[in-house]
């Protein structure tokens, strides 16, 4: 195997690698926000104010990955970062607030509305969703930071 064949098979490797990031990333987004939906709308679990935030930044990654991913476009990265990095930070906050460490003066959600921090938070008893969305957040940015890597557009 010539040294121009060995690069362009790397080239090649990556870019693949990139667009199953890319895909991978698209699926935690749908995911993410399928179950936000599910928790409102099925469970008829009322959102507190910086679980509104949060879905504002998920939503319309879904959207956004799903189109990169039917036009294969591993450049949306430059696109998707800021809207991933923005809901990590409310995520990151939010999960703050539920595990006590902000204090109560300043939490967006105990004058009206549910509660940040309270029991509401829980997914079956045992999964705080501040901290389901900070995984989601934390693993699509993971996915993009490869694909922005690996991958260039198509």
């Amino acid at each position: 195997m010539s040294a121009s064949s060995a690069a362009a098979s790397r080239r090649d490797g990556s870019a693949a690698g990139a667009w199953v990031a890319l895909y991978a990333a698209w699926v935690v987004a749908v995911a993410a926000s399928l179950g936000a939906l599910f928790i409102g709308e099925v469970m008829g679990q009322v959102p507190c104010s910086l679980c509104w935030h949060q879905r504002a930044f998920m939503f319309p990654l879904a959207f956004l990955l799903a189109v990169a991913c039917y036009h294969s476009d591993t450049g949306v990265w430059r696109y998707a970062v800021p809207l991933a990095a923005i809901g990590w930070l409310v995520a990151g906050w939010h999960t703050l607030i539920f595990y006590g460490v902000v204090s109560e003066a300043i939490q967006p959600c105990s004058a009206s509305g549910p509660s940040c921090s309270g029991e509401d938070m829980m997914l079956l008893g045992w999964a705080p969703l501040p901290v389901l969305s900070l995984l989601a957040f934390t693993a699509i940015l993971a996915l993009l930071f490869v694909v922005a890597r690996g991958g260039h557009k198509a």
